[in-house]
């Protein structure tokens, strides 16, 4: 029957099928073989047409990878210039830089400005000609040539550097300098450099030389709180740059190097020494003959006398970039030239400057620090102080403001308010210190031993990093992520905006922080749990004195962002880290509540001190900018002390507010320059000038104006500053109107 299946025509026809199918493949793949065969055949015959060999093949194989290789170099430039020409998209970019701000403090006295005069700025063609080549001759002398970038002049930087093992030329040209000043902020990161090149080229395309020339002298930082050269010919030498000798041109081109160190009120023998330095560039670079400098050298610019005046730079850096903020929100119109009523208060701006810069010059060397930075700051986020790092003319770069760094233990206050939030904890809950581990991640405590069993309030007040762990766990109900996700939570409700990494290390403080925020999250922990954001512009007003704005009637109010009595419940355990734990230099006498919490990194690389009164207060940070670290500082240490003297000076004759919350002390005080308050000053330290209340002033501007009106008194009006211009009188709510 198999057989007789097989010899069926039905099967026969289906044989039949397939065998010609097999043999349509074959001869298929045959013919494409062979069709392939040919087609490689002709290839080859066409491609030994170009056939190459000696060196005309080392010059084709060096041209195929270069091309290879500036093919990826130009996808990563295009990758790389994306981050810099987004700053530019916006149309009006110039315009947004154009604001000539005047800036007073709280007081009302005028302490700085930032922008350009727009009445005074000076024209390129009116600069005395020797000006322009000094500062050529000086900082680019190929300014004229290149195309934003001095490629020359770079390697011959590089070379020199490398041969001093240290920076001793620069390599930015000025229309480098420029885009740094216009678009980025003064840190010194590789990410800056790249962007500063390409904003460079940017600016090369869109302006002229001479338009970016102007750009330059108009903005440069010259020392002594002057923005553009015109500003600071006035402030050195009494003068329109239009008239400045060959001597002073030298003095004022020899700024552009270090600001503070060449400032001739600072230190005028390297003022002018420095200045013999650009008149011999000047004939270096042929723009000038040695006859033609020598009466210069011979006799030197005399600047006029400044007292070496103060500016409080840091400060007006921040306040200008808020400014610039409100204007391009449209909230002061079309208005460019305009005055600010500042929260500055210049007498404790000048304390916290005096104080860092004391600490750092006489125990700098056995702590192996090299840089501070601080803010000072009410409870509703007005602006006392801010200290940005300790010289303003070797780096811009405000540490404060702009900087972020390990917060370390300071950081705890978080955690343990989000373990009082999840109403599992209590300040008298008992936690037990023991070794704690997430996974491989095993955490140590700083004294490296375990205290055991105590209260959670004595946990924070000993700031034990095994405790801050486990309440991480806790806080996720056993899983640490989901802890750390709802700690992540209660920072961002703060206001900390910095990518916070989900690390197990996370809770002891290994994730960056700014200062400032640091500061104003601290603050919702005096001021009953609302959200601060921190403001330095009271009151602005435009060129005819009208009033644009002000914050305690524009800004949004403070939010409620956390509940009140876990806030309190938070604050009692923080004071008692002050009265009883790490934080004990931080205390400013009997009648002052403080909290505040210490902080510092693994290496010793971070030391911070962070604390309020119900009036003020803020965070105090000490490190270097290369991270290296310190010599076993800790945050109870220079941190803590710099807090102290800077807030207890801040707290001499001002009303004093409590801490929400919390119990005032059976005999509350009031810091005055006489004594009871704060102790510590006692002893002959700096007193702080006397103060008038509001009602006060109020009282005398009223006198002063009747006195004004009817012509009587004019001999004794005819004091050297008005009311207004009181230095001391501290208004109680900065915001209220006047």
């Amino acid at each position: 029957m198999f057989e007789r299946f097989w010899s069926s025509p039905f099967v026969k026809r289906i044989k039949r099928i397939l065998l010609s199918a097999d043999a349509l493949i074959d001869s298929s793949v045959f013919d494409s073989g062979r069709r392939t065969r040919e087609l490689y055949e002709n290839y080859s015959a066409f491609m030994q047409r170009f056939h190459v060999s000696g060196f005309a093949r080392v010059a084709v194989e060096i041209a195929c990878e270069g091309l290879t290789l500036g093919l990826g170099g130009l996808i990563v430039m295009v990758a790389l210039a994306g981050n810099a020409f987004q700053m530019t998209s916006e149309g009006d970019w110039l315009k947004q830089t154009d604001l000539a701000v005047t800036f007073l403090d709280r007081y009302g006295n005028e302490v700085g400005q930032r922008g350009i005069k727009h009445d005074d700025a000076v024209p390129l063609e009116q600069y005395p000609d020797y000006l322009i080549k000094a500062v050529l001759a000086t900082e680019d002398r190929r300014f004229y040539e290149h195309f934003g970038i001095d490629v020359i002049g770079t390697l011959r930087a590089v070379t020199v550097n490398a041969r001093s093992s240290g920076v001793v030329q620069g390599g930015s040209s000025i229309t480098q300098q420029l885009a740094k000043n216009l678009f980025l902020s003064n840190e010194r990161t590789i990410t800056r450099k790249i962007n500063e090149a390409f904003l460079a080229l940017w600016l090369e395309h869109h302006l002229t030389k001479r338009e970016i020339l102007q750009l330059y002298l108009d903005r440069v930082y010259m020392g002594g709180g002057a923005f553009g050269i015109q500003a600071a010919a006035e402030f050195y030498f009494g003068k329109s740059v239009k008239d400045v000798t060959l001597a002073e041109a030298a003095m004022l081109a020899g700024l552009f190097k270090a600001p503070t160190k060449y400032a001739p009120h600072n230190n005028l023998p390297a003022a002018r020494a420095r200045a013999n330095d650009v008149l011999n560039n000047l004939v270096d670079a042929g723009f000038m003959s040695e006859s033609q400098i020598i009466a210069a050298q011979r006799s030197p610019a005399t600047p006029v006398d400044r007292q070496r005046e103060e500016s409080p730079d840091w400060f007006l850096d921040y306040a200008y970039g808020e400014i610039r903020k409100l204007s391009a929100s449209g909230k002061l119109g079309d208005n460019r030239v305009l005055t600010v009523r500042t929260s500055l208060d210049s007498n404790v701006q000048k304390r916290a400057e005096e104080v860092v810069e004391r600490n750092l010059r006489e125990q700098g060397r056995s702590f192996h620090v090299k840089q501070s930075a601080m803010v000072v700051m009410e409870p509703d986020g007005a602006l006392r102080a801010i200290i940005g790092g300790r010289d303003y003319g070797a780096s811009q770069f405000n540490r404060a403001t702009d900087g972020s760094r390990q917060p370390g233990s300071s950081f705890k206050p978080y955690v343990y308010l989000t373990a009082l939030m999840s109403g599992k904890f209590k300040p008298t809950t008992i936690v037990t210190d023991r070794p704690t581990c997430i996974g491989n991640y095993c955490v140590h405590n700083y004294s490296g031993g375990y205290a055991g069993s105590m209260p959670l309030a004595m946990a924070l007040a000993r700031s034990l990093n095994t405790v801050a762990i486990q309440l991480s766990i806790a806080i996720g109900n056993g899983n640490a992520r989901e802890g750390r996700a709802k700690i992540i939570e209660t920072c961002r409700k703060l206001g900390i905006s910095t990518p916070l990494e989900d690390t197990p290390s996370l809770p002891v403080g290994q994730s960056d922080v700014i200062l400032l925020e640091h500061s104003a999250a601290y603050a919702a922990f005096v001021n009953g749990g609302k959200r601060t954001i921190p403001y330095a512009a009271v009151e602005i007003r435009n060129r005819q004195g009208d009033l644009l704005y002000r914050h305690d009637r524009d800004a949004p109010p403070q939010r409620q962002v956390l509940p009140l009595d876990k806030v309190v419940d938070l604050a009692t355990m923080m004071k008692k880290v002050v009265e009883e734990g790490t934080g004990k230099r931080a205390i400013l006498g009997e009648g002052i509540d403080v909290i505040g919490k210490t902080g510092t990194t693994n290496g010793y690389k971070d030391a911070w001190f962070c604390g309020y009164s119900g009036t003020m207060g803020g965070c105090v940070w000490y490190g270097n900018d290369d991270n290296e670290p310190m010599n076993n500082m800790t945050g109870g240490t220079l941190p803590a002390g710099t807090w102290h003297d800077v807030m207890a000076y801040a707290h001499q004759g001002i009303p004093l507010k409590p801490i929400v919350g919390l119990k005032p002390e059976a005999k509350p005080a009031v810091a005055s320059t006489e004594g009871g308050a704060v102790k510590p000053l006692e002893l002959g330290g700096p007193q702080r000038p006397a103060t008038l209340t509001k009602g006060a002033v109020q009282a005398l501007e009223s006198i002063e104006k009747k006195a004004k009106a009817t012509g009587v008194g004019k001999q004794s009006m005819a004091a050297p500053a008005t009311v207004a211009e009181t230095r001391g009188v501290d208004f109680p709510t900065i915001g209220a109107a006047q």
